[in-house]
Protein backbone atom coordinates (compact mmCIF):
# COMPACT_ATOMS: atom_id res chain seq x y z
CA UNK A 1 0.00 0.00 0.00
CA UNK A 2 1.58 3.70 -1.26
CA UNK A 3 -0.16 6.00 0.99
CA UNK A 4 -0.29 9.87 -0.32
CA UNK A 5 -1.52 12.77 0.61
CA UNK A 6 -3.35 15.94 -1.21
CA UNK A 7 -2.76 19.51 -0.47
CA UNK A 8 -5.87 21.77 -1.24
CA UNK A 9 -9.42 20.18 -2.49
CA UNK A 10 -10.46 22.73 -5.15
CA UNK A 11 -10.78 21.36 -8.60
CA UNK A 12 -7.75 19.65 -9.21
CA UNK A 13 -7.20 18.52 -5.88
CA UNK A 14 -10.82 16.89 -5.66
CA UNK A 15 -10.11 15.39 -9.37
CA UNK A 16 -7.13 13.64 -8.12
CA UNK A 17 -8.82 11.75 -5.53
CA UNK A 18 -11.76 11.12 -7.79
CA UNK A 19 -9.21 9.04 -10.32
CA UNK A 20 -7.81 7.48 -7.33
CA UNK A 21 -10.88 6.13 -6.71
CA UNK A 22 -12.44 5.34 -10.32
CA UNK A 23 -9.14 4.18 -11.48
CA UNK A 24 -7.81 1.92 -8.55
CA UNK A 25 -7.42 -1.43 -10.35
CA UNK A 26 -6.07 0.61 -13.27
CA UNK A 27 -3.49 2.23 -11.01
CA UNK A 28 -2.36 -0.15 -8.62
CA UNK A 29 -1.68 -2.52 -11.81
CA UNK A 30 0.76 0.03 -13.70
CA UNK A 31 2.27 1.39 -10.09
CA UNK A 32 2.40 -2.32 -9.16
CA UNK A 33 0.96 -1.66 -5.76
CA UNK A 34 -2.41 0.27 -4.04
CA UNK A 35 -2.48 3.76 -3.91
CA UNK A 36 -4.50 4.97 -1.31
CA UNK A 37 -5.38 8.57 -0.56
CA UNK A 38 -4.72 8.82 3.09
CA UNK A 39 -4.87 12.73 4.14
CA UNK A 40 -6.54 15.80 2.73
CA UNK A 41 -5.06 19.47 3.77
CA UNK A 42 -7.71 22.17 3.45
CA UNK A 43 -8.88 24.47 5.80
CA UNK A 44 -12.46 24.56 4.57
CA UNK A 45 -14.62 21.56 5.71
CA UNK A 46 -16.70 19.77 2.92
CA UNK A 47 -19.50 17.15 3.18
CA UNK A 48 -18.07 14.32 0.61
CA UNK A 49 -17.87 10.57 1.80
CA UNK A 50 -14.30 10.69 2.65
CA UNK A 51 -14.57 13.49 4.87
CA UNK A 52 -12.89 11.09 7.45
CA UNK A 53 -9.61 12.08 5.75
CA UNK A 54 -9.46 15.98 5.81
CA UNK A 55 -7.22 17.64 8.63
CA UNK A 56 -6.26 21.38 8.52
CA UNK A 57 -3.18 20.73 10.30
CA UNK A 58 -0.18 19.77 7.87
CA UNK A 59 2.14 18.11 10.70
CA UNK A 60 -0.45 15.75 10.63
CA UNK A 61 0.53 14.87 6.97
CA UNK A 62 4.92 15.63 7.40
CA UNK A 63 4.86 13.77 10.82
CA UNK A 64 3.04 10.66 9.37
CA UNK A 65 5.97 7.91 8.34
CA UNK A 66 2.65 6.02 6.10
CA UNK A 67 2.32 8.54 3.79
CA UNK A 68 5.32 8.63 1.67
CA UNK A 69 3.93 10.90 -1.38
CA UNK A 70 2.46 14.35 -1.24
CA UNK A 71 0.48 16.22 -3.93
CA UNK A 72 -0.03 19.91 -4.07
CA UNK A 73 -2.34 21.13 -5.47
CA UNK A 74 -2.90 24.40 -3.75
CA UNK A 75 -1.65 27.04 -5.88
CA UNK A 76 0.65 29.81 -5.57
CA UNK A 77 3.67 30.04 -3.75
CA UNK A 78 2.61 30.35 0.11
CA UNK A 79 2.22 28.33 1.25
CA UNK A 80 3.29 25.93 -1.30
CA UNK A 81 6.63 26.12 -1.15
CA UNK A 82 7.14 26.16 2.60
CA UNK A 83 4.71 22.70 2.37
CA UNK A 84 6.76 21.01 -0.47
CA UNK A 85 10.21 21.94 1.29
CA UNK A 86 9.03 20.15 3.78
CA UNK A 87 8.28 17.57 2.88
CA UNK A 88 11.17 16.61 0.77
CA UNK A 89 13.28 16.89 4.03
CA UNK A 90 11.47 14.28 5.39
CA UNK A 91 12.07 12.03 2.78
CA UNK A 92 8.92 12.29 1.06
CA UNK A 93 8.53 12.80 -2.41
CA UNK A 94 6.52 15.94 -3.66
CA UNK A 95 4.08 15.86 -6.80
CA UNK A 96 2.69 19.37 -8.32
CA UNK A 97 0.77 20.91 -10.91
CA UNK A 98 1.77 24.34 -9.13
CA UNK A 99 3.33 26.49 -12.49
CA UNK A 100 4.23 29.37 -10.10
CA UNK A 101 5.58 27.33 -7.46
CA UNK A 102 7.79 25.24 -10.08
CA UNK A 103 8.62 28.50 -12.35
CA UNK A 104 9.73 30.15 -9.15
CA UNK A 105 11.15 27.47 -6.92
CA UNK A 106 12.05 24.47 -9.39
CA UNK A 107 15.73 24.41 -8.92
CA UNK A 108 15.72 24.79 -5.27
CA UNK A 109 13.29 21.74 -4.59
CA UNK A 110 14.89 19.67 -7.45
CA UNK A 111 17.93 19.84 -5.44
CA UNK A 112 16.33 19.09 -2.15
CA UNK A 113 14.55 16.10 -3.52
CA UNK A 114 18.09 15.04 -5.07
CA UNK A 115 19.82 15.48 -1.71
CA UNK A 116 17.21 13.28 0.09
CA UNK A 117 17.07 10.60 -2.57
CA UNK A 118 13.10 11.05 -3.20
CA UNK A 119 11.34 12.87 -6.13
CA UNK A 120 10.19 16.65 -7.30
CA UNK A 121 7.22 15.81 -10.07
CA UNK A 122 5.62 18.52 -11.84
CA UNK A 123 3.81 17.01 -15.05
CA UNK A 124 0.63 18.43 -14.54
CA UNK A 125 2.50 22.42 -14.33
CA UNK A 126 2.14 22.76 -18.20
CA UNK A 127 -0.34 21.89 -20.24
CA UNK A 128 -2.56 20.47 -18.20
CA UNK A 129 -3.14 16.82 -19.34
CA UNK A 130 -1.13 17.13 -22.52
CA UNK A 131 2.19 15.16 -21.56
CA UNK A 132 5.22 16.86 -22.44
CA UNK A 133 7.46 17.25 -19.43
CA UNK A 134 7.86 13.53 -19.37
CA UNK A 135 8.32 13.72 -23.20
CA UNK A 136 11.13 16.57 -22.63
CA UNK A 137 13.70 14.45 -20.20
CA UNK A 138 12.77 11.07 -21.40
CA UNK A 139 11.51 10.20 -25.04
CA UNK A 140 13.05 13.23 -26.72
CA UNK A 141 16.48 12.55 -24.47
CA UNK A 142 18.44 11.76 -27.42
CA UNK A 143 18.10 15.25 -29.43
CA UNK A 144 19.46 18.76 -28.35
CA UNK A 145 16.30 20.79 -27.76
CA UNK A 146 17.00 23.71 -30.42
CA UNK A 147 13.62 25.11 -29.89
CA UNK A 148 10.34 25.09 -28.20
CA UNK A 149 7.38 27.38 -28.83
CA UNK A 150 3.83 26.78 -28.02
CA UNK A 151 -0.28 28.36 -27.20
CA UNK A 152 0.04 27.16 -23.48
CA UNK A 153 -2.89 29.22 -22.27
CA UNK A 154 -6.11 28.07 -22.81
CA UNK A 155 -8.03 31.12 -21.63
CA UNK A 156 -5.96 33.33 -24.13
CA UNK A 157 -6.33 30.83 -27.45
CA UNK A 158 -10.10 30.90 -26.65
CA UNK A 159 -10.56 34.60 -27.28
CA UNK A 160 -8.75 34.85 -29.95
CA UNK A 161 -10.18 32.49 -31.42
CA UNK A 162 -13.73 34.11 -30.99
CA UNK A 163 -12.10 37.09 -32.44
CA UNK A 164 -11.11 35.24 -35.84
CA UNK A 165 -13.70 32.63 -36.25
CA UNK A 166 -16.73 35.27 -35.10
CA UNK A 167 -15.64 38.63 -35.09
CA UNK A 168 -15.91 39.36 -31.59
CA UNK A 169 -14.33 42.33 -29.90
CA UNK A 170 -11.60 41.46 -27.38
CA UNK A 171 -13.93 43.05 -24.47
CA UNK A 172 -16.70 40.83 -25.28
CA UNK A 173 -14.83 37.33 -25.90
CA UNK A 174 -13.03 37.73 -22.53
CA UNK A 175 -16.81 38.24 -21.36
CA UNK A 176 -17.67 35.25 -22.80
CA UNK A 177 -14.55 33.46 -21.70
CA UNK A 178 -15.42 34.28 -17.88
CA UNK A 179 -18.72 33.22 -18.41
CA UNK A 180 -18.35 29.83 -19.78
CA UNK A 181 -15.33 29.33 -16.91
CA UNK A 182 -12.44 29.76 -18.89
CA UNK A 183 -11.05 33.03 -17.45
CA UNK A 184 -10.97 34.15 -13.80
CA UNK A 185 -12.94 37.12 -12.34
CA UNK A 186 -9.45 39.06 -12.31
CA UNK A 187 -8.30 37.91 -16.49
CA UNK A 188 -4.82 39.24 -15.82
CA UNK A 189 -2.59 35.99 -15.03
CA UNK A 190 -4.12 35.22 -18.55
CA UNK A 191 -4.17 37.80 -21.39
CA UNK A 192 -1.59 39.58 -19.87
CA UNK A 193 0.51 36.26 -20.67
CA UNK A 194 1.95 35.42 -16.91
CA UNK A 195 0.64 32.23 -17.00
CA UNK A 196 2.11 31.25 -20.52
CA UNK A 197 5.49 32.83 -19.29
CA UNK A 198 5.58 30.74 -16.23
CA UNK A 199 5.03 27.40 -18.32
CA UNK A 200 7.70 28.35 -21.19
CA UNK A 201 9.68 29.11 -18.31
CA UNK A 202 9.41 25.56 -17.05
CA UNK A 203 9.93 24.10 -20.29
CA UNK A 204 12.91 26.08 -21.14
CA UNK A 205 14.60 25.03 -17.35
CA UNK A 206 14.22 21.51 -18.28
CA UNK A 207 15.46 21.52 -21.88
CA UNK A 208 18.26 23.67 -20.99
CA UNK A 209 19.56 22.56 -17.59
CA UNK A 210 19.34 26.38 -16.26
CA UNK A 211 16.76 28.33 -14.08
CA UNK A 212 15.04 30.45 -16.33
CA UNK A 213 12.87 32.98 -14.13
CA UNK A 214 9.84 34.55 -15.35
CA UNK A 215 10.98 38.16 -14.00
CA UNK A 216 13.22 38.18 -16.91
CA UNK A 217 11.71 36.86 -19.28
CA UNK A 218 9.80 39.79 -21.67
CA UNK A 219 5.84 39.48 -21.59
CA UNK A 220 3.28 40.43 -23.89
CA UNK A 221 -0.58 40.06 -23.51
CA UNK A 222 -3.50 40.26 -25.71
CA UNK A 223 -4.86 43.49 -24.46
CA UNK A 224 -3.70 45.01 -27.41
CA UNK A 225 -4.88 42.84 -30.39
CA UNK A 226 -8.04 43.96 -32.31
CA UNK A 227 -10.18 43.11 -35.20
CA UNK A 228 -7.88 45.00 -37.20
CA UNK A 229 -5.19 43.50 -36.89
CA UNK A 230 -7.04 39.84 -37.72
CA UNK A 231 -8.40 41.05 -40.43
CA UNK A 232 -4.95 42.09 -41.43
CA UNK A 233 -3.17 38.59 -40.41
CA UNK A 234 -6.10 37.56 -42.52
CA UNK A 235 -5.47 38.97 -45.41
CA UNK A 236 -1.40 37.23 -44.77
CA UNK A 237 -3.05 34.13 -44.73
CA UNK A 238 -2.04 34.15 -41.28
CA UNK A 239 -3.91 33.98 -38.11
CA UNK A 240 -2.58 35.22 -34.42
CA UNK A 241 -1.93 33.18 -31.30
CA UNK A 242 -0.31 34.28 -27.96
CA UNK A 243 3.27 32.44 -28.31
CA UNK A 244 5.47 31.45 -25.20
CA UNK A 245 8.82 30.35 -27.16
CA UNK A 246 12.63 29.52 -26.35
CA UNK A 247 15.42 29.07 -28.40
CA UNK A 248 19.03 27.72 -27.66
CA UNK A 249 21.16 30.46 -29.05
CA UNK A 250 24.23 28.74 -27.33
CA UNK A 251 26.17 25.85 -25.27
CA UNK A 252 26.64 28.26 -22.48
CA UNK A 253 22.79 28.09 -21.91
CA UNK A 254 21.96 31.46 -23.07
CA UNK A 255 18.54 31.45 -25.23
CA UNK A 256 16.18 33.98 -26.41
CA UNK A 257 12.60 33.37 -24.52
CA UNK A 258 9.55 35.81 -24.38
CA UNK A 259 5.62 35.76 -24.48
CA UNK A 260 3.58 37.40 -26.81
CA UNK A 261 1.06 37.51 -29.86
CA UNK A 262 1.95 36.52 -32.94
CA UNK A 263 1.04 36.17 -36.65
CA UNK A 264 1.19 32.43 -37.52
CA UNK A 265 0.69 31.19 -41.23
CA UNK A 266 -2.15 29.09 -41.64
CA UNK A 267 -0.17 26.08 -42.47
CA UNK A 268 1.63 26.20 -39.25
CA UNK A 269 1.11 23.12 -36.90
CA UNK A 270 -0.17 25.47 -34.02
CA UNK A 271 -2.21 27.92 -36.24
CA UNK A 272 -5.30 25.34 -36.52
CA UNK A 273 -5.48 24.67 -32.40
CA UNK A 274 -8.43 26.83 -31.65
CA UNK A 275 -11.28 27.29 -28.04
CA UNK A 276 -9.14 26.39 -25.10
CA UNK A 277 -6.92 23.63 -26.61
CA UNK A 278 -2.72 23.85 -26.00
CA UNK A 279 -0.37 23.05 -28.58
CA UNK A 280 3.16 22.56 -27.51
CA UNK A 281 6.19 22.34 -30.73
CA UNK A 282 9.17 20.79 -29.42
CA UNK A 283 12.23 21.28 -32.27
CA UNK A 284 14.77 18.60 -32.01
CA UNK A 285 17.78 18.01 -34.12
CA UNK A 286 17.21 14.52 -34.58
CA UNK A 287 12.84 14.43 -34.47
CA UNK A 288 12.40 17.78 -36.32
CA UNK A 289 9.31 19.34 -35.30
CA UNK A 290 7.04 17.31 -32.58
CA UNK A 291 4.10 18.81 -31.77
CA UNK A 292 1.74 17.95 -28.35
CA UNK A 293 -1.64 19.07 -28.45
CA UNK A 294 -4.81 18.51 -26.09
CA UNK A 295 -6.95 20.37 -23.25
CA UNK A 296 -4.12 22.03 -21.32
CA UNK A 297 -6.39 22.68 -18.10
CA UNK A 298 -9.39 21.34 -16.59
CA UNK A 299 -10.09 18.81 -13.82
CA UNK A 300 -10.16 15.73 -14.65
CA UNK A 301 -7.32 16.22 -17.76
CA UNK A 302 -4.85 17.74 -14.96
CA UNK A 303 -5.75 15.46 -12.04
CA UNK A 304 -4.75 12.87 -14.69
CA UNK A 305 -1.11 13.95 -15.02
CA UNK A 306 -0.82 14.60 -11.35
CA UNK A 307 -1.84 10.74 -10.89
CA UNK A 308 0.53 9.57 -13.33
CA UNK A 309 3.39 11.59 -11.60
CA UNK A 310 2.29 9.81 -8.57
CA UNK A 311 2.32 6.20 -10.67
CA UNK A 312 5.92 7.23 -11.92
CA UNK A 313 6.91 7.88 -8.52
CA UNK A 314 5.89 4.82 -6.98
CA UNK A 315 7.56 3.05 -9.29
CA UNK A 316 11.01 5.11 -8.60
CA UNK A 317 13.66 3.36 -6.56
CA UNK A 318 15.39 6.82 -6.04
CA UNK A 319 15.73 10.17 -7.74
CA UNK A 320 15.13 10.82 -11.37
CA UNK A 321 18.60 12.26 -13.05
CA UNK A 322 16.66 13.31 -16.05
CA UNK A 323 13.92 15.41 -14.43
CA UNK A 324 16.30 18.19 -13.63
CA UNK A 325 18.19 22.09 -14.12
CA UNK A 326 19.96 23.89 -11.84
CA UNK A 327 20.32 28.04 -10.66
CA UNK A 328 23.88 29.49 -11.63
CA UNK A 329 22.88 32.99 -10.47
CA UNK A 330 23.35 34.01 -14.35
CA UNK A 331 20.39 35.37 -16.16
CA UNK A 332 20.60 33.34 -19.46
CA UNK A 333 17.55 35.10 -21.24
CA UNK A 334 19.36 37.56 -24.52
CA UNK A 335 17.93 40.90 -24.56
CA UNK A 336 15.56 40.12 -27.23
CA UNK A 337 16.40 43.86 -28.65
CA UNK A 338 19.09 42.83 -29.76
CA UNK A 339 17.66 39.51 -32.00
CA UNK A 340 16.04 40.11 -35.46
CA UNK A 341 12.15 38.99 -36.33
CA UNK A 342 9.66 39.71 -39.10
CA UNK A 343 7.26 41.74 -38.19
CA UNK A 344 3.26 42.67 -38.94
CA UNK A 345 2.78 46.77 -38.19
CA UNK A 346 0.11 48.76 -38.82
CA UNK A 347 -0.01 52.52 -38.85
CA UNK A 348 -2.03 55.34 -38.69
CA UNK A 349 -0.48 58.74 -41.06
CA UNK A 350 -2.14 61.80 -42.34
CA UNK A 351 -0.52 61.78 -45.14
CA UNK A 352 -0.40 58.28 -47.07
CA UNK A 353 1.83 58.90 -49.39
CA UNK A 354 4.40 60.97 -47.32
CA UNK A 355 4.39 57.76 -44.82
CA UNK A 356 4.80 55.55 -47.36
CA UNK A 357 7.74 57.47 -48.86
CA UNK A 358 9.41 57.42 -45.05
CA UNK A 359 8.57 53.69 -44.65
CA UNK A 360 10.56 52.69 -47.32
CA UNK A 361 13.84 55.47 -46.43
CA UNK A 362 13.65 53.74 -43.42
CA UNK A 363 13.12 50.20 -44.05
CA UNK A 364 13.29 49.69 -47.63
CA UNK A 365 10.98 47.32 -49.97
CA UNK A 366 7.75 46.43 -47.78
CA UNK A 367 4.97 44.41 -48.12
CA UNK A 368 1.26 46.52 -48.15
CA UNK A 369 -1.85 44.53 -46.81
CA UNK A 370 -5.11 45.31 -46.67
CA UNK A 371 -8.39 45.19 -45.42
CA UNK A 372 -12.16 45.36 -45.91
CA UNK A 373 -13.34 48.94 -44.83
CA UNK A 374 -9.35 49.65 -44.66
CA UNK A 375 -9.10 54.22 -43.73
CA UNK A 376 -7.66 56.40 -45.73
CA UNK A 377 -4.96 57.10 -43.13
CA UNK A 378 -4.31 53.46 -41.90
CA UNK A 379 -1.45 51.45 -43.41
CA UNK A 380 -0.48 48.00 -42.55
CA UNK A 381 3.00 46.61 -43.47
CA UNK A 382 5.15 43.57 -43.24
CA UNK A 383 8.52 44.07 -42.50
CA UNK A 384 10.95 40.86 -42.89
CA UNK A 385 13.96 40.51 -40.98
CA UNK A 386 14.41 43.75 -38.91
CA UNK A 387 16.56 44.21 -35.74
CA UNK A 388 14.04 44.81 -33.19
CA UNK A 389 16.09 47.80 -31.62
CA UNK A 390 15.95 48.77 -35.02
CA UNK A 391 12.43 48.90 -35.40
CA UNK A 392 12.53 50.60 -31.94
CA UNK A 393 14.57 53.99 -32.65
CA UNK A 394 12.62 54.14 -36.18
CA UNK A 395 9.75 54.25 -34.62
CA UNK A 396 10.15 57.89 -32.73
CA UNK A 397 11.60 58.81 -36.37
CA UNK A 398 8.39 58.09 -37.64
CA UNK A 399 6.47 60.01 -35.13
CA UNK A 400 8.35 62.84 -35.43
CA UNK A 401 6.41 63.26 -38.88
CA UNK A 402 2.99 62.52 -37.46
CA UNK A 403 3.37 58.87 -38.57
CA UNK A 404 2.48 56.71 -35.43
CA UNK A 405 2.54 52.92 -35.18
CA UNK A 406 -0.63 51.57 -33.80
CA UNK A 407 0.37 48.45 -33.30
CA UNK A 408 3.28 45.99 -34.01
CA UNK A 409 3.02 42.03 -33.49
CA UNK A 410 6.11 39.43 -34.59
CA UNK A 411 5.54 36.81 -37.36
CA UNK A 412 7.06 33.97 -36.30
CA UNK A 413 7.82 30.49 -38.65
CA UNK A 414 6.84 27.41 -36.77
Amino acid sequence: MINIAVLGHGVVGSGVVEVVETNQEYIAKNAGDNIYVKRILDLRDFDVPYADKFTKDYADILNDPEISIVVEVMGGINPSYDFAKAALKHGKSVVTSNKELVAAKGAKLLRLAKENHVNFYFEASVGGGIPIIRPLHSCLAANQIDEIAGILNGTTNFILTKMITEQMQFDEALKLAQALGYAERNPTADVDGHDACRKICILASLAYGKQIYPENVPTEGIGHVTLEDVDYAESNDCVIKLIGRVKKLDDEGNVLCMVSPALLNKQSQLAGITDVFNGILVRGNATGDVVFYGRGAGKLPTASAVVADVIDVAKASDTTSSLTWVDDGVNHVVDYRTTCCDYYVRISACDNRQAREKIKELFGEVKYLSRPEQPENELAVVMENILEQDLIDKEKILNADSIYIVNKIRILNY
